[in-house]
């Protein structure tokens, strides 16, 4: 909904709040369904109706436990049955600077703060270890933002007695806190405040009128940087970035002025424009992000353009080139069946205001930021969170290498007439083991990511899957897949839950980028031999249709499981009965030991 994408209208979502959260309804039904508890630390009902709204737009339906006024510390240390009860998948802890119990005084010693900081940062963390322990959940954390006003004016920043020297010290010990628990997120109220404006942020009226800790106006923005991190947490973020080359880029139309006149490099404040936009994409890359060209150009001037000596971008940095006459909704198209990744998944970088409104008309769930001025386009994509980070991993920092990998695969492929020869030919290793510490956030990550091979559309964050492997009654498997052209990483994941003899298969998802190579049969063959090492008789497998995964509708038959079930929205069940005379499926990967 364009409404609520930035930059949006605070008293706009303030005001028609209703409304919006009726279209949102009435627009989607397939909606992720999470529980989340808002404990704050002052009034916090706007804050959640707001919330509400934003996790709509990104297909995240939420149910709120919503803890009184200033009750955070009661409801997270003591045991609330109703908080209890409602199981929440993800706490968020709403405190501001008006919640530090003890600041420091002009007439304390050094050792006096000292001991003040250690105090308000233990009551945090100790807070943050209980509802670990009791809960199990993610956990969302507000740092401070700082003061409406500096007793020591400048020098409240570097005095150890001052409350912006203190604040500044103590988010620190917030973030180290962040560092070390992966399922710990920290909302950075910080810069958000700093951003708004202080001023505006921190209006003392509805403090003191209504216990808002932030003025009503600035709830919108606060409310759309939590959406952000929970979204990222649950696997909405975007992949990939999609971008047109001439006034975008770089200044200037590469085919009409010449390699040669385009606006990049240190020269003029327009070109340093040009060389920053270019630095910043090309740290997305870094972090996993998914880098494209979609230009309307001859090839040769798109990569002559590349190449310039001044720009940062190089063609090498990007996985898939489009540079032609067709239209650009055509290739993107293209783009997203090379990478094998949903259209949703882009973001498509366009200075012409014609093409953003075609790829909007065709492709709706494309982000796609309405660039302006050259100078604001840095602001205007990062203000967007597409890419809220969370926790990387191996597989991020080498994703443009494995997905590049994956073009040459195909391209192997087509040298071969037959199939079977061409996946003898990829030399693939595997390791299928159960879940281990190393690799949880990227479990986490490829449940939440993974859509057209997901059976039964369940969504886990990284707190329940680690919750999910310490029961006893779960067989939990991860696969691994390395070739001849390099590692794939973590591709394939499964969560089986034990009742007696039976087994529930509650989630079996695999990376697009190796269907069809035996992975699907590795991963079953290690499944029935962990049930039958359990004395498992009977495995169930579940599922459920969506717009994304009709490709493994009839995955169990192929499995050897018997269709016992289906209902009238085409959600089906299947049974598949252990037995001592089980043959192995997988015929082409080498499935390594890992008690070797």
């Amino acid at each position: 909904m364009r409404e609520l994408e930035y930059p949006f209208d605070n008293s706009y979502i303030l005001k028609h709040k209703k409304l919006l959260k009726r279209k949102l309804l009435e627009e989607n039904n397939n909606y992720i369904e999470k529980k989340i508890a808002l404990l704050g630390g002052s009034t916090t009902s706007d804050v959640k109706l707001i919330l509400e709204l934003f996790l709509l737009n990104y297909g995240i339906k939420a149910e709120f436990y919503e803890s009184e006024y200033n009750k955070y510390w009661e409801d997270a240390m003591f045991d609330n049955e109703k908080l209890m009860e409602f199981k929440p998948d993800i706490i968020y802890i709403h405190t501001t600077n008006k919640n530090i119990l003890e600041y420091p005084l002009i007439t304390d010693k050094n050792s006096d703060v000292k001991a003040k900081l250690e105090r308000e940062y233990e009551r945090y963390s100790t807070m943050w270890n209980h509802l670990f322990e009791t809960y199990n959940c993610t956990i969302i954390q507000n740092n401070f933002d700082y003061p409406t006003y500096r007793l020591l004016g400048n020098k409240d920043a570097t005095d150890i007695r001052g409350k912006v020297n203190f604040l500044t010290r103590l988010n620190l010990k917030f973030g180290e806190y962040a560092e070390e628990h992966q399922n710990f997120f920290i909302c950075d109220l910080n810069y958000i405040s700093a951003s708004y404006g202080l001023d505006a942020w921190a209006d003392e009226f509805y403090y003191y009128m209504y216990k808002y800790a932030l003025s009503v106006s600035a709830i919108p923005t606060l409310a759309y940087q939590i959406a952000n991190i929970i979204k990222a947490i649950l696997g909405k973020n975007k992949k990939a970035l999609v971008l047109d080359l001439d006034n975008t880029l770089w200044g200037g139309v590469v085919g009409d002025d010449g390699v040669e006149n385009l606006v990049i490099g240190p020269e003029t404040p327009e070109s340093q424009v040009y060389t920053d936009f270019q630095q910043y994409i090309k740290l997305h890359k870094d972090m996993g992000i998914l880098l494209n060209v979609d230009s309307k150009n001859d090839e040769k001037n798109a990569l002559d353009g590349l190449n310039h000596p001044d720009g940062i971008l190089k063609p090498n940095d990007f996985i898939v080139i489009k540079a032609n006459w067709e239209p650009k909704s055509s290739n993107l198209e293209e783009i997203s069946k090379e990478l094998n990744i949903g259209i949703d998944s882009f973001v498509f970088v366009d200075d012409n205001p014609a093409e953003r409104e075609i790829i909007r008309q065709n492709f709706p769930n494309v982000g796609i930021p309405d660039l302006d001025s050259p100078y604001k386009y840095i602001k205007l994509i990062d203000h967007q969170g597409y890419f809220e980070g969370l926790n990387l991993s191996k597989e991020d920092y080498n994703k443009t290498e494995m997905y590049k990998e994956n073009i040459e695969r195909k391209k192997s492929m087509s040298s071969f007439k037959n199939y079977e020869d061409y996946l003898i030919s990829l030399e693939m290793t595997s390791t299928i083991d159960e879940f281990t510490s190393n690799y949880m956030a990227r479990i986490a990550q490829l449940t939440n990511k993974s859509n057209q091979f997901n059976l039964t559309t369940k969504r886990y964050t990284q707190a329940e899957i680690e919750d999910v492997a310490r029961e006893q009654e779960y067989i939990t498997l991860y696969g691994s897949l390395k070739d001849k052209f390099g590692d794939n990483g973590v591709v394939s994941v499964i969560i089986a839950h034990q009742k007696g003899e039976k087994l529930d298969i509650d989630l079996w998802i695999m990376s697009c980028r190796v269907l069809k190579r035996d992975m699907e049969y590795a991963m079953m063959d290690a499944l029935q031999k962990e049930a039958k090492k359990r004395g498992v008789k009977e495995i169930y497998g579940y599922y459920y249709p969506t717009l994304k995964n009709g490709m493994v509708r009839d995955f169990y038959g192929l499995q050897g499981f018997e269709k016992i079930e289906e209902d009238e929205h085409r959600n089906t069940v299947w049974k598949f009965i252990v037995t001592d005379n089980y043959e192995n499926k997988n015929k082409y990967i080498k499935v390594e030991d890992k008690n070797e």
